[in-house]
């Protein structure tokens, strides 16, 4: 699929690539915001995607230069491409504090884990030539380090895995009820618990956003599409909140494939 532009002024661009389908692996949106002569690369993926999204990055910056990479949390389909772009980019990665040293386990030699700039607990503001980006703390939504990071420009607030959705059609979400059944097991059971969600919905709901841009599936445009995502978002019980005891288990598994 070739990019979307999801918002663009004199200036700024926000583009959507979307990671090819490679074998069983999830297939995931990554998403590039120009700024004048800078760009800025949201969850990048793994190894296998970058021989593709390398080139189509090359071809959205035209005279802007890639200066930084964000991984939102430390999940493989985020990060497990970190050394292929710190290898052939001179841009800095920023990723909470928690995984800095988690990080070179996907093969980072020393020089480019230098390359790695920690994002306190509390998030920041990124400075992107002259547009402030600001860098939200959203833990345990899924992971116990993870960050969103909203546009003021375009209004876009790229939400990770939060929002996520598998197999719905099309890039925009059109109904939100019917939209639903391809995100709400995953968030059940991926999202640590209700009081993680509500934390959340409180600190978006003072921002003005035009658009949700999650890392899988659909994106929600629009206010009213926005809004009904939130509602549903805050009320969800998830997680721990769903948590039943449990017996030993008595299921053989499987035995794998002789060599």
């Amino acid at each position: 699929m070739p990019p979307i532009v999801l918002f663009e002024s004199e200036g700024h661009r926000n583009i959507l690539l979307e990671d090819p389908e490679l074998g069983s692996a999830v297939p995931s949106n990554v998403h590039l915001i120009v700024h004048g002569a800078q760009g800025i690369l949201l969850d990048p993926g793994g190894p296998k995607a970058f021989r593709f999204i390398y080139p189509a990055v090359l071809a959205e910056l035209r005279r802007a230069k890639l200066t930084h990479l964000f991984f939102s949390h430390q999940d493989p389909d985020i990060i497990a491409g970190a050394n292929a772009w710190l290898t052939q980019t001179t841009a800095h990665a920023y990723v909470s504090r928690l995984w800095t040293r988690f990080v070179p386990h996907f093969g980072l030699d020393r020089v480019m884990a230098e390359s790695l700039v920690p994002i306190p607990d509390e998030g920041g503001v990124l400075a992107l030539g002259d547009l402030d980006l600001l860098v939200l703390p959203a833990h345990f939504i899924h992971s116990p380090g993870n960050f969103q990071v909203y546009d003021p420009a375009s209004k876009i607030l790229y939400s990770g895995d939060l929002g996520a959705s598998l197999g719905p059609p099309g890039a925009f979400v059109e109904d939100f009820d019917a939209h639903l059944r391809f995100m709400d097991g995953f968030h059940r059971r991926y999202m640590a618990g209700r009081r993680a969600m509500q934390v959340w919905a409180r600190l978006v709901r003072q921002l003005d956003i035009e658009t949700i841009a999650p890392q899988h599936g659909s994106i929600f445009r629009g206010k009213v599409l926005v809004q009904r995502f939130i509602d549903w978002a805050e009320g969800l019980d998830c997680g721990i909140d769903l948590l039943e005891e449990t017996a030993l288990p008595t299921v053989r598994l499987p035995e794998g494939k002789p060599a």
